[in-house]
């Protein structure tokens, strides 16, 4: 049920979006930065639930907006060991246990169909290569439609077909 597909992730018709941060992520690059912009309220809310609960890796987040938005944040990274540091890289082990928990999510949440990035690829430094087969493993008995964006053109809308 895995769908490779090319356009811009913010563009999807999905019931949630889901992208890679670190515990106590900055937002400041990449689909995270683009995800602030565009929904400032997750950044706060997001802010709020990390100095609450203090997330570990392997674990997500699923924020809720206006108009039905659904944006799920894994967390794919070791957090920063101080203010001014950057977070560590994914890992392989973290991404699974993401994977793990975000079907148990989307089952949770019935959300009938998922939008994700080529996770952990980008600031979280894995390869592609290394992450499509875990990813493929992993979510090929989600039950539902996963549109995996491998190649991003923004503004252009992707072929999501169940």
């Amino acid at each position: 049920m895995l769908h490779e597909v090319t356009g811009d992730i913010l563009l999807s018709k999905a019931s949630v979006i889901v992208h890679g941060v670190s515990p106590k992520d900055s937002f400041n690059q990449g689909l995270a930065l683009s995800i602030r912009e565009m929904w400032p309220a997750l950044y706060k809310d997001f802010r709020h639930y990390c100095s609450t609960y203090n997330p570990k890796p392997g674990t997500l987040w699923t924020w809720g907006g206006t108009g039905n938005t659904r944006i799920i944040s894994l967390f794919t990274q070791d957090a920063s060991e101080g203010r001014d540091s950057h977070p560590g890289k994914a890992t392989l082990p973290n991404l699974n246990h993401c994977f793990k928990e975000l079907k148990k999510e989307v089952k949770a949440q019935g959300f009938k169909s998922v939008a994700i990035t080529k996770i952990a690829t980008g600031v979280g430094g894995l390869r592609w290569e290394e992450v499509k087969p875990l990813m493929w493993e992993s979510m090929a008995d989600i039950g539902v439609p996963v549109y995996v964006y491998s190649t991003f053109k923004k503004g252009e809308t992707a072929k999501e077909v169940n």
